[in-house]
């Protein structure tokens, strides 16, 4: 299984997507941003409600996670009850997120060419804005935010292994779209 948030959300299946309703994609997302970790059932009613936690919060949320649960399917143990709340394992191969760091660190203190190679196969897993189509979602600004900034300066570092391998003439339109996207960075 695939899980992906550099861009729309996404879980893969061997070959085909997992269809996941509104309210189990806004849960996933949120397991997804703390992957590994446990999320207190507090947190994840306040981030899914806000101010509008329905009177049988806890249930709703029991209802929701077991019904992420079932659209994963087999992988359903996936999302284990931990106190307070709930833990999604995700492996370090199955994460894009996670396989973008990995590659991003990989680029670190290598020569040139190698980090470029490293840093374009980390950007190839963009396909598109973080989150994309929860970017409505007020927990999600924050962490849209962040993995934007990664990429950028995933973007910068592999930049700057271009130009040290001379590749100055490639990037000029590159860099004049950045300018223009970000003129204060």
């Amino acid at each position: 299984m695939q899980f992906r948030i550099l861009g729309p959300l996404e879980v893969a299946d061997g070959d085909h997507l997992v269809a996941l309703p509104g309210a189990q994609r806004s849960l996933l997302a949120l397991l997804l941003l703390s992957a590994n970790e446990v999320v207190s059932a507090d947190r994840l009613m306040e981030e899914l409600w806000g101010d509008e936690v329905p009177e049988s919060g806890r249930t709703a949320l029991q209802v929701r996670v077991s019904q992420l649960r079932k659209a994963l399917g087999a992988s359903g143990e996936r999302v284990a009850t931990r106190a307070p709340g709930y833990l999604l394992r995700v492996g370090p191969d199955e994460f894009d997120l996670y396989n973008f760091k990995r590659l991003v660190g990989e680029a670190d203190g290598t020569d040139p060419a190698e980090a470029a190679v490293k840093l374009r196969e980390a950007l190839r897993l963009w396909r598109g804005a973080p989150l994309d189509d929860l970017s409505d979602a007020s927990f999600a600004q924050p962490a849209i935010r962040r993995l934007e900034e990664e990429r950028l300066a995933a973007v910068e570092k592999r930049i700057e292994a271009d130009l040290e391998l001379g590749r100055q003439a490639d990037l000029i339109g590159e860099l004049e779209t950045l300018v223009e996207e970000h003129p204060l960075r």
